[in-house]
Parts: structure tokens; sequence; C-alpha cells
């Protein structure tokens, strides 16, 4: 019984010159790509520099004039007398224009009020 075990076992096992050759392949090619690779990269020179490369392919800088400072008016208290003379258009004028050419709108708050508490109008029905 150990006979035939012995056997078994040593024909299940491949033989050592297979299992190199197997192995030895693929570090073959990885060997390969690498040489490939630095060879290529040793190879490389780069482009001799010019000197003016850069003309033509970089914008000169145009450092932006500083602001002017504010300047406060010669005659202050007359520019303020000039505006207290002013009359601005009120808000409260166009409101009420607009208010009064609409036919159904409340004028005031209260009576707003009191039209968007009324039922809303109950539609005719169409025969």
């Amino acid at each position: 019984m150990a006979l035939t075990l012995f056997r078994n076992a040593a024909h299940s096992i491949r033989p050592a010159h297979i299992i190199r050759t197997l192995s030895s392949a693929s570090s073959v090619r990885k060997d390969f790509v690498q040489d490939l690779y630095l060879r290529e990269l040793k190879a490389y020179k780069p482009p001799p520099a010019v000197k003016d490369a850069h003309v033509g392919n970089v914008k000169e800088i145009k450092i932006p004039l500083a602001p002017t400072p504010p300047s406060l008016p010669s005659d202050l208290s007359a520019e303020l007398s000039a505006y207290d003379k002013s009359q601005p258009a009120l808000a409260n004028d166009t409101i009420s224009a607009a208010a009064t050419s609409s036919i159904d709108a409340p004028s005031g708050a209260d009576a707003f009020l009191a039209f968007l508490e009324q039922d809303p109008p109950k539609e005719e029905a169409h025969h």
C-alpha cells in the first residue's frame, strides 16, 4: 500500500525543469519590458534650450494704475443744503396711485384685512 501511494505521489509531482521554464518565462517578459523602458529612457535627449523660447508665449505684465482716493467736495455745507431742499419721491405716492387705479383694491390696512376676510364670490352656473 505504501508503494502505491509513493508511485501516485511521484506521478502527481511535475518535473522540476517544467516548473523552472514556466516561472522563468514570466520573469523574462518582465525583464524584457524593463530593459526596453530603461534603454529608451537612457536614449532620450531633451531638445536643446533656446535662449528666447518664451517670446510670444508669455505675456508681459502690466501693473494696473493705483486707484485715486475719493475727494471731499470743496463746499460741503452748500451740497448738504441743496440736498435738504430737494423733494425726494416717496414710495407711498406710487403705491397710493396704483391703489386708486384698481377698482376693487382696498385702501388702508384695516380695509385690506376686511377685504381678505370676505367670502369669495360664488361662481355662476352656466346652463
